[in-house]
């Protein structure tokens, strides 16, 4: 062990040093002991060292009344890696967040791997809050520069959750309660470091067994899930344009779970790429045995921001086109504006990939974010779905008029179709109307529907409302 420490020194070392290039020193040999206490991959401390690290670091605060921290690190986009390039390549790049992780540790410090691309780091010597954020701040700044791997350039962030001792809960509690703040910062975007708060460690065993459940319905492929579809009618002649595809999970036991539920629990235990392929595929296999029936349906489906940083995403798509024989045309992707804004320039990036393919793409829950006119431009959309909060709010708030009013100008001078989704009310139609907004969703028209009701709906002459007088459709001058 102490040859192994001696190593981490000596790189340190080198990597401080301006004159030096740092190399990939491989780690020193070590013997039986080592080997039960070192991850054979990094080289770093494994759990049990951290642990029994953490508690010697805690009684020692103790009895000086210190503080101390611990940095739970998790790799966003890690399995895009790994399911592209293989897993020897996995494995270089993870020896390689390794090296720069134990880097920017100091001697008192402990850094861990605890398996996976799962890191942790023990910040010992009194740190504060100020301290334990520039510490992950600089880790964040470390990881996001380029990484060699394979002779491929890659980029990646990760998400950083942070406790301080005694503040944030008991030695026994620190790991849990830091990967619990972990979990909020990947949940939020991802490439951010987020302090615990007690209301994160509320329900965390409910969700590991969820989690459990949810692999073991995908194991299954796909087993008690399910798709509903929620139809877009245009607001001039009320007639069906397209539907979205909504996912539904019916457990074994507890019956339907929302999707606010469990979508959380599949990112936090990373299965929401998994996931998200089944409902890529499913859209797909649907499709086909709707056009099979002689109905035409655009889907649209949602992509989430872990999705959206997907190194073969495109290609997952293609797949699933060729496999079910599906025009590209006839899927449309949503992304969250804050999804887009989180990393414009991969969005554009991944927008005109999608438009090489032909498939259309939305940003979706417009007036979350933070987007500016500059930003909008950049993105090769074909549309723009306003949040379903501002149209909630049409007929009792007059900021939300003004900001859809906006929203709807602003997008047609960008040459985007407007799509209103949450509609409820005959008065939100009329306004949503009056602005000239293209297409409407919402409960006014239908709720979400299973496939075979989704197509006896779109073949009958009178699903449809059509909100007469036709004068209340024109546009406004």
């Amino acid at each position: 062990m102490r040859r192994l420490d001696r190593w981490i020194n000596r790189a340190k070392a080198l990597w401080a040093s301006p004159s030096v290039v740092p190399l990939d020193l491989p780690p020193a040999p070590v013997n039986l002991k080592d080997l039960s206490h070192h991850d054979p991959l990094t080289g770093l401390a494994n759990r049990l060292l951290f642990e029994d690290r953490l508690d010697g670091a805690a009684r020692r605060a103790e009895a000086s009344n210190r503080r101390l921290g611990v940095l739970f690190i998790d790799l966003d986009g890690f399995k895009a890696v790994n399911d592209s390039y293989g897993h020897r390549a996995g494995d270089e790049l993870l020896r390689e967040v390794g090296r720069r992780v134990a880097l920017l540790a100091r001697l008192s410090d402990t850094v861990a791997r605890l398996g996976g691309d799962q890191f942790l780091m023990l910040l010992d010597g009194d740190p504060d809050a100020s301290a334990a954020a520039a510490v992950a701040a600089r880790l964040r700044t470390s990881l996001a520069e380029v990484l060699r791997v394979g002779g491929r350039d890659l980029r990646l962030s990760c998400s950083v959750g942070i406790v301080l001792y005694p503040a944030h809960g008991p030695r026994a509690k620190l790991i849990a309660h830091a990967d619990a703040a972990m979990t909020v910062a990947k949940q939020a975007g991802g490439g951010m470091h987020v302090f615990f708060e007690p209301h994160m460690a509320v329900n965390s065993e409910a969700q590991i067994d969820l989690q459990r459940d949810l692999r073991h319905a995908l194991d299954l492929g796909g087993q008690g899930l399910s798709l509903d579809y929620q139809p877009k009618v245009d607001t001039k002649s009320g007639r069906l344009t397209g539907v979205e595809a909504l996912l539904r999970w019916r457990h074994p036991h507890q019956g339907p779970i929302e999707p606010s539920v469990f979508i959380p629990v599949a990112e936090r235990f990373g299965l929401i790429g998994v996931l998200g392929q089944w409902v890529i595929d499913e859209a797909c296999r649907q499709q086909r045995a709707w056009q099979d029936e002689g109905l035409d349906l655009r889907v649209a489906i949602n992509l989430s921001v872990h999705q959206v940083r997907q190194a073969d995403l495109v290609e997952r798509i293609e797949h699933a086109l060729k496999a079910q024989r599906i025009h590209a045309d006839r899927l449309m992707f949503e992304v969250s504006e804050v999804a887009a804004m989180a990393d414009p320039q991969a969005c554009v990036r991944l927008f005109e990939q999608f438009m090489r393919l032909g498939v259309q793409v939305s940003i979706d829950d417009f007036g979350m974010g933070n987007a500016n006119l500059s930003q909008l431009r950049k993105l090769p959309a074909c549309q723009l779905k306003i949040d379903r909060s501002f149209v909630q709010s049409l007929e009792h708030d007059e900021d939300a008029k003004a900001i859809v009013d906006a929203a709807v100008r602003l997008s047609h001078a960008l040459g985007l179709n407007v799509v209103a989704e949450g509609v409820e009310t005959a008065h939100q139609q009329d306004i949503l109307l009056r602005f000239g907004c293209d297409e409407l969703q919402g409960y006014l028209f239908a709720r979400p529907m299973s496939p075979v009701q989704m197509a006896l709906w779109a073949r009958s002459s009178e699903a449809v409302p059509r909100p007469a007088p036709l004068t209340r459709l024109e546009r406004p001058d």
